[in-house]
C-alpha cells in the first residue's frame, strides 16, 4: 500500500500516554490516512496537519465502552474512523468494518494487512444489508447520519442489549432528544450522552449511547465471520 505522502505531523505525547505499545501501529495508520488515504480521496488534504488530534485521539475516547470480548460493528467506516482506532487500542475485542463503496472498503482491507490486525474484518455492504445475518454486541458510527436515521439502521444488528455508540458533536443532547421517538420505534430501551477519555489527552468527546431492548427471537444469532 504504497502513496505519496504530504508532510506527516508530528506525534503529540497525548498518543504516547493513550496508544502504550500499540503507538507504532498507529503511527502507521496515520501515514495510511496521510497517503493513500489522501490520494483516495476518503481524507481532505487540509485534514493531514490535524490528523491526530481531530481523528484517531477524538476517536480514541471511544475504547473506553466496549466490554472485552464484545464484537463491534463500525457502521459506514469510511477511512476506518473509528473503527479501526478501536481495534488498535482495544485488540481484546473483535471489530467488523462495514462500508458500502468500494474504493473505501478496498483501503480498509488494505490497511488491515498492512497494520496486521488480526482482530478485524471488512465487510462491503450497507448496514440494512446485514439484518438478520449478523448480531454484534456494539454498533459504532461517526459523522454517519442524524440518530434518527442511525438508529434504524443500527439496532437491528444488535443482539438484546446491545450498544449503539455514536461520536457526536456539540449539539449531541438536542439531537438526541428530537430522535427519541425514532428511537424507541427502532427499538431502543435507554439513550443517554457520555462524556469519554479526557481533555488532557485530547480524547473527550461526546457519545450518544442507545441500548436495545430484547431483540426478536426470529432473528439469526450468528456471530460476524
Amino acid at each position: 500500500m504504497t502513496s505519496p505522502l504530504l508532510e506527516l505531523p508530528a506525534t503529540p505525547a497525548a498518543a504516547v500516554e493513550v496508544f502504550g505499545d500499540r503507538l507504532l501501529l498507529a503511527e502507521r495508520y496515520v501515514a495510511l490516512l496521510a497517503g493513500a488515504g489522501v490520494e483516495r480521496g476518503l481524507i481532505g488534504p487540509r485534514e493531514t496537519p490535524r490528523l491526530w488530534e481531530r481523528h484517531i485521539l477524538n476517536c480514541a475516547g471511544l475504547a473506553d465502552l466496549p466490554d472485552e470480548g464484545d464484537t463491534v460493528l463500525d457502521l459506514g467506516s469510511g477511512a476506518g474512523l473509528p473503527g479501526l482506532v478501536l481495534a488498535l487500542r482495544r485488540p481484546d475485542i473483535e471489530v467488523v468494518l462495514v462500508e458500502a463503496l468500494q474504493r473505501r472498503a478496498t483501503f480498509l482491507a488494505e490497511a488491515v494487512e498492512h497494520l496486521g490486525l488480526t482482530n478485524v474484518t471488512v465487510r462491503r455492504a450497507r448496514g440494512e444489508e446485514l439484518v438478520g445475518t449478523i448480531e454484534v454486541d456494539v454498533v459504532t458510527a461517526r459523522a454517519v447520519a442524524p440518530l434518527e436515521r442511525l438508529g434504524g439502521w443500527a439496532l437491528p444488528l444488535l443482539r438484546s442489549h446491545g450498544r449503539l455508540l455514536a461520536l457526536k458533536g456539540e449539539q449531541a443532547d438536542a439531537e438526541l432528544a428530537a430522535a427519541r421517538p425514532a428511537l424507541r420505534k427502532a427499538g431502543a430501551v435507554e439513550a443517554e450522552v457520555v462524556m469519554v477519555g479526557n481533555a488532557e489527552q485530547l480524547t473527550e468527546a461526546r457519545v450518544v449511547v442507545v441500548t436495545r431492548g430484547v431483540a426478536s427471537s426470529r432473528r439469526s444469532a450468528k456471530r460476524p465471520r
